[in-house]
């Protein structure tokens, strides 16, 4: 049974490994703390970058030899292969420890295996401690790997009566200065932002993340199924971030450069949200916020594949123009898609709220649209 001091040294490496949020994909964050043999800490560390030591390694290095008879508490499974790495956990068997607590175990079958070594080597493993609260923390790497597309985060910003322009399509700035700054948080922590050819015709967005230091670029996506949108000087094809115009494959897509070009089929209306989600995981992408325009957010929506929505509510009153969400095969309220409100918080004069779908969308391969 987990003791207070288990508790409070599990906490503090799902802290840990939320630090690496945005720079280690297609890696999970993973946070680890040692403790040597009389429960004191000894060494901590996170997953910091892709290619790089893994979080055991950082805090093994960091407790040297107070590691041997201790435990080290890791918020997922300890790696059991070699890659650009090797394997954690030999480095824990090699450095001593005496137990290993880890929170969720490793759904890569190229990875896992890590607790039957740890085992086999007399070393006594204890899994689920704080599981879902490190599983929230990693949800977008676990996603991609169970599903086998990225995790989809639908951000959109609107009036309190759900508008996200006025009647003449005026909306900047419905939300405060405060909520544009979270979002680019949001946009720092994603591997990759997709808009529409909507807003890529309305707003020429440049959809960096700004204001985060140390930021990695996400990859910008613009769904532009007739290739129209975005043309040459647009400022999503500047040398910020790489990007992709993801286009109808019988576009013409001539006078945009080759390797921005991803071509994809069509659905019944637009492009297949499936296939876009597939051709971006294949390009490593395993987060994704969804930052386009009520179109192609009703797309994603109809094809099961919205995992979070964030939208920050400003205290606004419009009475006309488009809704936040169009058209996402929802006609009767017994269909409407439930949400779970995990979180509310003011910024600034507006309210964020954070919501996940009542129960797992639908798999996107079985249902297309956009």
């Amino acid at each position: 049974m987990a003791t207070a001091a288990d508790i409070t040294a599990m906490r503090r490496a799902i802290e840990l490994a939320a630090r690496g949020l945005g720079s280690t994909s297609p890696n999970p964050v993973v946070g680890c703390v040692i403790t040597d043999a009389a429960g004191a800490t000894a060494g901590e560390g996170f997953h910091q970058r892709a290619g790089g030591p893994h979080a055991e390694v950082h805090a093994l290095r960091e407790a040297g030899t107070r590691a041997r008879g201790g435990t080290a508490y890791v918020t997922l499974e300890p790696c059991n292969h070699t890659g650009r790495t090797g394997p954690c956990a030999q480095a824990l068997i090699d450095a001593g420890v005496a137990r290993v607590v880890h929170a969720v175990g490793d759904p890569n079958p190229q990875a896992a295996g890590g607790a039957d070594t740890l085992r086999a080597a007399g070393i006594e493993v204890e899994r689920g401690l704080l599981a879902d609260e490190a599983e929230a923390g990693n949800i977008a790497w676990l996603t991609s790997v169970r599903r086998g597309r990225p995790y989809v985060l639908w951000k959109y910003a609107a009036t309190l009566d759900g508008r996200i322009a006025a009647a003449d399509g005026t909306s900047r700035w419905i939300t405060s200065p405060e909520s544009r700054a979270d979002v680019h948080r949001l946009r720092a922590e994603a591997d990759a932002v997709i808009v529409g050819s909507g807003t890529a015709r309305t707003d020429d967005p440049q959809l960096g993340a700004r204001g985060i230091e140390g930021a990695t670029q996400p990859l910008r996506v613009v769904v532009d199924t007739a290739a129209t949108a975005v043309r040459p000087g647009a400022r999503v094809l500047d040398a910020t971030a790489p990007t992709l115009v993801a286009v109808a494959e019988d576009a013409d897509a001539r006078h945009l450069p080759e390797e921005v070009v991803l071509r994809l089929p069509r659905a019944a209306t637009g492009l297949d949200v499936a296939a876009l989600l597939a051709a971006l995981h294949e390009h490593s992408v395993r987060s994704v916020l969804l930052e386009g325009g009520p179109t192609l957010a009703g797309a994603f929506v109809a094809a099961g594949a919205v995992d979070r929505v964030v939208g920050y509510l400003a205290p606004v009153l419009l009475g006309a123009g488009p809704a936040a969400l169009a058209d996402a095969g929802i006609s009767t309220i017994a269909r409407a898609l439930r949400l779970d409100v995990t979180e509310t918080v003011r910024i600034g004069p507006d309210l964020r709220i954070t919501a996940v779908p009542t129960t797992a969308p639908a798999d996107p391969t079985a249902r297309k649209g956009n």
